[in-house]
């Protein structure tokens, strides 16, 4: 079965599930002249490949505009953390021919709590705020989830754990999106939507 692209009032029309669990992947991308090769397969052939794997429910891709961080976000939900663990993700995971060129690479799995996939998604015209603490200590998270009680924080569960927690919130592109202060320790990346937001057919 193939995914399926959806457009803003096919999203709110999506069925909401109870709970999700968010496995976020950033890198870097250091081939200039074979980057528009990497973003047409993983845009493409690879987010198909992925929403065909048990458990897995969207996809959504992003670029970095400004702030600090890794220059590429993919955001994927999965029904459960085995999604990560099946016979069909363990011999397919990773980039492959493109790997030599992905630096910085971070795979952290994180709960999504009572969210559905859909608060997720980033329509376009929208851009990604997001906040992290990679290699810093909870209290710091803790310190900047404080300040700023309009974001999505998501706890770590599983995998690399680069950060303890990430904050995420959508904004209006052109809208003013100022960090919060907060901790010295958070890092903030403002992201776009490099493709659509994608679902899986099995959702």
């Amino acid at each position: 079965m193939s995914d399926a692209v959806l457009g803003c009032n096919e999203i709110e029309r999506l069925p909401h599930h109870a709970m999700v669990f968010v496995y976020i992947v950033r890198c870097k991308f250091t081939a200039p002249d074979k980057e528009a090769a990497w973003n047409t397969w993983y845009g493409g052939p690879k987010i198909v490949q992925m929403l065909a794997q048990p458990y897995f429910r969207s996809c959504q891709r992003f670029r970095r505009t400004s702030g600090t961080g890794r220059d590429y976000l993919a955001l994927w939900t999965v029904q459960s953390p085995e999604a990560l663990k099946t016979p069909q993700y363990t011999a397919q995971w990773g980039f492959a021919e493109w790997s030599p060129y992905i630096t910085d690479w971070s795979r952290d799995l994180f709960d999504g709590g009572a969210r559905s996939e859909t608060d997720f998604a980033v329509p376009t015209g929208n851009m990604l705020h997001v906040v992290s603490f990679d290699g810093g200590a909870a209290a710091d998270a803790d310190m900047a989830r404080a300040a700023q009680p309009n974001m999505m924080w998501l706890p770590v569960i599983g995998l690399d754990r680069h950060t303890p927690m990430i904050g995420l919130r959508r904004f209006s592109e052109g809208a003013a999106d100022s960090p919060a202060p907060g901790s010295s320790a958070a890092e903030h990346t403002i992201y776009r939507p490099i493709s659509d937001f994608h679902v899986s057919a099995q959702s």
